[in-house]
């Protein structure tokens, strides 16, 4: 069974709201938070690339967006879509003044606000008490961490291989159609959230070990996070590298023969900590 098939009932203490969600025993955690960036370097005229995101201190959140790359051959930078998108969120989460705040809420108030050219993928995440709550449309996402493992991975949403569901321009896709998830946390868990420039070049099994060589070498959440986005980008430029891309690739029989995908690469790193 892989961590995407897993529950979002992990927690032995867990309870069900009325509407099948899953909460904790509300007790007050915190997201102590770091990210790291690697554009890619294939436009000088475009240094920030196309992936977004944000960090949120309170309320507590962090988002993802990943622009389409294929707005490019029509001359767009969907970057600047996913970057008004991204900042769009955070001001509807400020504007809540607190929590809870519902992420599905804030994307669609983002959406409805962004008028820039292009698309994008987007995922949000909020922390209330000890329960993360998180919608996710694409291929961007995040994976929880637990006692060393993945213990829930959110899931992709694409229309076929390497066509994520997309926010944006000429898209019939909006934030009702992306999965919304609430999982309770604990002291200890790791959030990992990224674009597909991370999910595509790194394995699981992969993050799961720097994520546990990071804690035990008392890496900070950025520094962990630079850590990561480096290994994925070693791996996006290695032609003869096992990746994520090139196994979906193959699956989906397409003639990726191997190696990884170069993109942009965002990842987020967040470790739950008492308030």
């Amino acid at each position: 069974m892989t961590a995407a098939q897993i529950s979002p009932e992990i927690n032995s203490g867990t309870r069900p709201h009325q509407d099948g969600r899953i909460s904790g025993t509300e007790i007050a955690l915190k997201m102590v938070t770091g990210s790291f960036c690697i554009p890619k370097r294939t436009n000088p005229l475009r240094p920030l690339g196309e992936d977004a995101h944000f960090i949120s201190t309170i309320p507590q959140a962090i988002g993802i967006a990943d622009g389409v790359g294929s707005w490019s051959t029509k001359g767009v930078d969907a970057g600047l879509y996913a970057r008004e998108l991204m900042a769009k969120s955070h001001l509807a989460i400020l504007s809540q003044g607190g929590p809870p705040t519902n992420p599905k809420h804030v994307l669609t108030k983002a959406f409805l606000n962004t008028k820039a050219k292009g698309s994008s993928t987007a995922c949000i995440v909020t922390l209330d008490h000890d329960c993360l709550h998180a919608v996710n449309v694409g291929d961007s996402g995040f994976m929880l961490i637990r006692g060393g493992e993945v213990v829930y991975r959110s899931p992709v949403k694409q229309h076929y291989f390497d066509c994520p569901f997309q926010l944006g321009s000429n898209s019939m896709d909006s934030p009702s159609s992306g999965d919304e998830m609430s999982i309770s946390v604990e002291p200890g868990d790791v959030i990992v959230a990224g674009t597909d420039g991370l999910f595509d070049n790194v394995f699981e099994n992969e993050i799961e070990k720097l994520v546990n060589a990071g804690l035990e070498e008392g890496y900070t959440p950025k520094s962990l996070a630079r850590i990561i986005a480096n290994v994925a980008l070693l791996k996006s430029l290695d032609p003869a590298c096992s990746s994520p891309f090139a196994t979906a690739a193959k699956k989906a029989g397409h003639g990726h023969k191997g190696g990884g995908k170069y993109d942009d690469i965002t990842v987020v790193v967040a470790y739950i900590a008492p308030s």
